[in-house]
C-alpha cells in the first residue's frame, strides 16, 4: 500500500492565502449587489406575509357576513312569530294564555333587538376588516412594483458579473480542495469574525495586515520560515509573509 504524501505547511499556506484572495473577490462582487438580495428576500417575505393575511381577511369578511345573514333570517323568523302571537291574541279564551302570548311576543323582541347589536357588532367589524383588505391589497401593489424594481437591479448586476463570480466561485473551490477539512473549518471560523472577511492575512511594516498590532521579530522569522501555522495574537487572523503572496 502506497504512503500517503504528507502535505507541507508551506503549501498548506499558499493554499489558504489562494482560498483567502479567491472568497475576497467574491466579496467584492457581492459588495457590488450591495443590500439588495436582502432587500428582494425582505419584500419577498413581506409579500407572502400580506398575502396571507388578505386571504384570511376575505374568509373573515365571508364568515361575519354569513352570521349577518343568519341574524338577518332569525329577525324575519322572529317578526312572523310576533305576527302569529299577535293573532293568536285575537282569539285567546282566558288571561292566561294572552299572558303567555304576551311573553312570547316580549321575548321575540328582546331576541330582535339582541339579533340587532349584534349585526351592527358584526357591520363594524366588517368595516374594520375590508379597509384593512384594501389597506393591504395597496400595499401589495407597493411591494411587487418595488420588488420588480430591485429584482431588475440584482438582475443587471448578476448578468455583469456572472462571468467574473464564476471564474472565482472555481478558483475558490479549486483552492479549498487544496486545504485540509480542519483548516478549512478554521478559516471560515475566522472569516466569519470580521466584516471584511480577511481569515489570512500578510504582515507589513512589521505588523499584521489584519488588526495592524506589531509582530515581534522572532514571531516574523517563524513566519517566514513556513514550517507551522501562526495566527496573530491579536486578532487570531492567520498569519503569512509577504514573499509567499507573489
Amino acid at each position: 500500500m502506497a504512503a500517503v504524501k504528507e502535505v507541507s505547511v508551506e503549501t498548506k499556506l499558499k493554499a489558504l492565502y489562494t482560498l483567502q484572495l479567491t472568497d475576497s473577490k467574491l466579496d467584492e462582487i457581492e459588495v457590488l449587489k450591495g443590500e439588495l438580495p436582502m432587500e428582494v428576500s425582505d419584500l419577498e417575505d413581506e409579500l407572502a406575509g400580506l398575502e396571507m393575511r388578505v386571504g384570511n381577511l376575505e374568509v373573515d369578511i365571508k364568515e361575519i357576513k354569513k352570521s349577518v345573514s343568519e341574524k338577518k333570517s332569525a329577525i324575519k323568523e322572529s317578526e312572523a312569530l310576533i305576527k302569529k302571537y299577535e293573532k293568536q291574541q285575537d282569539n285567546v279564551k282566558n288571561n292566561r294564555e294572552y299572558d303567555a302570548l304576551t311573553k312570547e311576543i316580549e321575548l321575540q323582541k328582546l331576541e330582535n333587538q339582541l339579533s340587532d347589536k349584534k349585526m351592527e357588532e358584526f357591520n363594524r367589524d366588517i368595516e374594520a376588516k375590508n379597509t384593512l383588505f384594501d389597506e393591504s391589497k395597496e400595499s401589495i401593489i407597493t411591494k411587487k412594483k418595488d420588488l420588480k424594481v430591485k429584482k431588475t437591479e440584482l438582475e443587471k448586476i448578476a448578468k455583469e458579473t456572472e462571468k467574473e463570480e464564476t471564474t472565482w466561485l472555481k478558483k475558490s473551490e479549486k483552492a479549498r480542495r487544496g486545504v485540509e477539512e480542519r483548516l478549512v473549518t478554521a478559516y471560515k471560523r475566522i472569516r466569519s469574525t470580521y466584516k471584511n472577511g480577511l481569515a489570512v492575512v500578510t504582515y507589513e511594516r512589521d505588523a499584521c495586515g489584519g488588526c495592524f498590532n506589531k509582530i515581534p521579530p522572532q514571531r516574523q522569522l517563524e513566519i517566514r520560515q513556513r514550517k507551522k501555522i501562526i495566527v496573530c495574537e491579536h486578532c487570531g487572523r492567520i498569519l503569512v509573509d509577504p514573499v509567499i503572496a507573489k
